[in-house]
């Protein structure tokens, strides 16, 4: 079994779109970002990634590459997916908490299981997705920014070793 932890945080401007989890979340600013700034996907990503050994989605997808600017990061995870599966590893469990002010995200993680689930192969029962508020503390808090944290665990498929 391997086990990797994925980190992401965007700040909130006005004159985007808010994209979370995969879906376009009706919110007065959007995450800041290269791509859609998705950081529940980015988070997610980084943690998948770390499982399988494969650094993190900044080496990965550069937001030095114009090709990716304004990407929707479903499609940065299809690659990541992609990947660990010519590696012969397979995703077991993924595990997400979003920390944010606002919006309310209780109300979209069902959609966002249907978006996310079919993505990385996974039935909706091993996908967890949670929200926390920063009880008003820093930049979250004040609703500048939102952030999540992320785990993934992979297992070899067939139990045999993936290449390295």
């Amino acid at each position: 079994m391997r086990i990797g932890l994925g980190y992401d945080l965007h700040r909130l401007t006005a004159g985007r779109p808010l994209y979370l989890g995969g879906l376009r979340i009706p919110h007065s600013r959007g995450l800041l970002g290269h791509s859609d700034g998705d950081v529940i996907i980015h988070a997610v990503i980084d943690a998948l990634l770390g499982a399988g050994g494969e650094g993190d989605i900044g080496r990965l997808f550069p937001d030095t590459d114009p090709g990716l600017k304004n990407v929707r990061s479903t499609e940065l995870l299809r690659d990541v997916v992609s990947r660990l599966r010519r590696k012969r590893l397979r995703i077991v469990h993924v595990d997400a908490v979003v920390v944010a002010e606002s919006p309310k995200l209780g109300p979209y993680f069902e959609k966002m299981k249907d978006v996310l689930a079919p993505l990385l192969g996974l039935p909706r029962d091993r996908l967890g997705l949670k929200a926390k508020t920063n009880e008003g503390l820093g930049e979250i808090g004040r609703g500048r920014a939102i952030a999540c944290w992320a785990a993934a665990s992979l297992r070899p498929v067939s139990g045999r070793k993936p290449k390295e």
